[in-house]
């Protein structure tokens, strides 16, 4: 099972060209999964257990528990996913997850900023109590104009070069979901407020003898600024001008899209 699990995760990486991010949510899913199908131990004949009721009861278990329709739902198209390349490579006769039927997941209202806010959140000064780093606060305003501009996702924009950006042409070039590139215009605030970050970036790379770093985004050190960090300084600044919850980098996005229309 272990390996037809990795020939699986191979195979959604390389052919079907899945994230990292989504690779993980995929194996962490799977191995939960197995592990619950081994439940009374050893794993011979697993695949002839792996039946409709069977997976119909591991929902039963995920949802007595208490988990989230939503997480459950995900959990679903793990399984399916898997045993639908299961049942292309031969190892299952019928695919016995397709009629399996996803929980009625409740979809939200999507949480955005008003015009007001957006602009405030980004007019504001930034740093943090005692930070006076110029780095810091000059790359928070960077970001929130980036994605707001331009509509971006978060991994999207952690993964960017600097050579991604073409300020002639008011464009970034990022990699989206299964690698595919694609070309984003933004804005001329999100164009001055990235020319002052890598005025700062600059100073910081050469004190850190790091002037080679090719990420856009660079932590204190210099290294590639990680998704953590930007969900932290993203939150902190819109929490200073508004009370709605869930502030994160997907709000901007939402704001994007939402101020468009």
């Amino acid at each position: 099972m272990d390996d037809l699990l990795g020939r699986f995760l191979e195979h959604i990486g390389k052919l079907k060209r899945y994230s990292p991010h989504t690779i993980d949510a995929y194996l962490r899913d799977l191995r939960d999964f197995i592990a619950w199908m081994n439940r009374d131990g050893g794993d011979g004949g697993w695949t002839d257990r792996l039946t409709r009721q069977e997976i119909r009861s591991y929902l039963y278990v995920l949802s007595s528990s208490g988990l989230a329709k939503k997480s459950i739902a995900r959990k679903l198209a793990s399984i399916k996913s898997f045993a639908r390349y299961l049942t292309a490579e031969g190892v299952l006769e019928a695919n016995p997850a397709s009629e399996v039927k996803t929980p009625r997941v409740e979809r939200k209202e999507p949480v955005f900023l008003s015009v007001e806010e957006a602009g405030r959140s980004m007019a504001e000064h930034l740093s943090g109590p005692g930070d006076t780093d110029p780095l810091i606060s000059s790359r928070t305003r960077a970001v929130l104009e980036l994605f707001y501009s331009s509509g971006i996702r978060l991994a999207e924009l952690t993964g960017l070069d600097i050579d991604a950006v073409d300020f002639h042409n008011g464009v970034v070039r990022v990699l989206g979901k299964r690698m595919k590139e694609r070309i984003v215009p933004f804005g001329r605030p999100a164009a001055q407020a990235l020319r002052e970050y890598l005025a700062a970036r600059s100073v910081r790379l050469a004190e850190k003898g790091r002037t080679s770093e090719t990420a856009l985004f660079v932590n204190r050190n210099g290294g590639r600024l990680g998704r953590r960090q930007v969900e932290l300084d993203v939150a902190r600044a819109l929490r200073s001008v508004s009370d709605k919850e869930h502030l994160s980098p997907h709000v901007l996005r939402h704001s994007f899209a939402t101020h468009m229309l």
